[in-house]
């Protein structure tokens, strides 16, 4: 076994020790207030991505593309949206999994072709995107980006069709991974999803007759957007102003649904993959309480992803649930260094301890997932220092054991706590009196999984349903090799 990883290995000073959120997409056609409502649905999902966002518009002539680096609020002023006019638009919110953090990497991408100009919004990873991108350069493409989402571009315009369906088709039948897009043209507006359906894409439809594509289903509550559908896996939709038109371009393939979305990413509000977030995780957290009892008098989550979990484990359990942890939802980067006596200053900033709930108590933390550990070992110091007399750490997942590649930025191999150590070792480290995981099985009876196997659960059982480079996980150093360049 290797050593337990130093706390002084955080890479700033306040982050999260859980993986990084996607990306978020949204589209419309046929609304005349389509920036405002793309606007708004990038907003209700900021939890998919703070890095940067972008919307672009059509109105039948031009498309308008504006983005910014941040967060939606802070990016888009009224004159802003007012500029983006038309009645078809797309947005994008982006956290990067693919090439670094500038602007020129946000999204959507906007480009003119023999097509015609095109934008495209992409959420997912393709897993052979250096692959594809060395072969195009080599034949004298030349890359504005280093994000993976620009390979489909090039490949539809070497595809040699002459119709913006089969030019994109043709290209994603080139590349491998998970994507849900939108794109939009002068006329069209057009979602697909990978035949694997690893990210979710949901379509609606509002009184006045616009259609909406999203990531998730709360970006449809703030649009006054009736749900309809999820977008299927391997489908293509195409709407424009004759209506809409649904292909499957494809080969099938066998479901791998992103279950992690379930369990951390999505709103708990929302409904993806035909259920409610909420009520799956609820379950995960009854089905922890059955799986793995212990006597204690009081249940905390780790906020505010471990909420309903944490809510679901107590009313199995039959013991209270109370609000032990309080977080911070206004930190963002701080400039003053503390004290060196102020220590474990990246979790206090954070999280708070509600004394009166955990003190003389026998304490059961409930959290969804655990990384790295070390902002788990932090707030489990600051809950004893608080009094507590006994910490049961229950965690509503298996343990994370591989990377993803497929849009989640999950550490590697080597940084993940459980990859590296026996459950009794990692006990030890974060200072429990015991900690217990939930089982693949239990996690997907809470899912519901009657489907043979849908969900992607490479993350807690190494098994990739979508072969990738036995380099992957270089490709991100290799990316900002390029950003190095470009600053020199």
């Amino acid at each position: 076994m290797s050593s337990i990883p130093n706390t002084s290995s955080l890479r700033t000073l306040v982050r999260d020790d859980k993986p990084k959120e996607e990306c978020a997409i949204f589209g419309i056609f046929n609304s005349p207030e389509a920036a405002n409502f793309t606007y708004l649905g990038l907003y209700s999902m900021q939890h998919r991505g703070q890095e940067s966002s972008g919307i672009v518009s059509s109105d039948g002539e031009h498309l308008y593309r504006y983005a910014g680096m941040g967060l939606v609020a802070n990016i888009f002023t009224e004159g802003k949206i007012r500029e983006l006019t038309g009645t078809a638009a797309i947005g994008h919110n982006r956290y990067s999994t693919t090439g670094a953090s500038f602007l020129r990497n946000a999204q959507p991408l906007r480009v003119e072709s023999h097509l015609g100009p095109i934008a495209l919004a992409h959420n997912g990873n393709l897993v052979n995107s250096w692959e594809v991108r060395s072969q195009l350069e080599k034949e004298g493409s030349i890359f504005q980006t280093t994000i993976d989402s620009e390979v489909i571009v090039h490949l539809m315009a070497r595809s040699g069709e002459t119709d913006l369906l089969s030019a994109l088709s043709s290209a994603l039948k080139k590349v491998r991974g998970a994507y849900s897009l939108v794109v939009l043209t002068k006329n069209q507006l057009i979602a697909v999803r990978d035949p694997n359906g690893f990210r979710p894409l949901v379509m609606g439809r509002r009184d006045d007759g616009s259609i909406v594509f999203a990531s998730e289903t709360c970006a449809f509550d703030i649009t006054d957007t009736t749900y309809e559908r999820d977008v299927e896996p391997g489908e293509m939709i195409v709407v424009d102003r004759t209506g809409t038109r649904s292909f499957y371009p494809f080969p099938p393939a066998k479901p791998a649904l992103c279950i992690f979305e379930y369990i951390y990413f999505a709103r708990p509000d929302s409904n993806i993959f035909g259920e409610s977030v909420y009520k799956v995780r609820k379950a995960l957290g009854n089905q922890l309480a059955q799986e793995l009892p212990v006597q204690a008098d009081v249940v905390i989550p780790v906020p505010d992803s471990a909420n309903i979990a944490a809510l679901g484990y107590s009313e199995a359990s039959g013991i209270p649930f109370q609000q032990g942890l309080i977080r911070s939802h206004y930190v963002g980067r701080t400039f003053i260094e503390p004290d060196q006596k102020i220590r474990d200053f990246g979790a206090k900033i954070k999280y708070n301890v509600v004394k009166n709930v955990v003190d003389g108590k026998r304490v059961v933390i409930v959290d969804d997932s655990i990384m790295r550990g070390t902002t788990s070992r932090k707030i489990i110091k600051m809950i004893r220092n608080a009094g507590a007399t006994e910490i049961h750490l229950r965690v509503s997942a298996p343990p994370t054991v591989s990377p993803c590649y497929y849009g989640i930025d999950i550490p590697t191999h080597k940084e993940l706590i459980a990859a590296t150590h026996t459950i009794e070792e990692i006990r030890k480290y974060l200072r429990v009196d015991s900690i217990a995981y939930l089982s693949v099985d239990s996690m997907h009876k809470a899912v519901n999984d009657h489907r043979g196997g849908g969900f992607c659960n490479a993350c807690f059982t190494s098994d990739y349903p979508v072969e990738f480079q036995s380099d992957m996980g270089n490709q991100k150093s290799l990316f900002k090799e390029y950003e190095v360049e470009e600053r020199v």
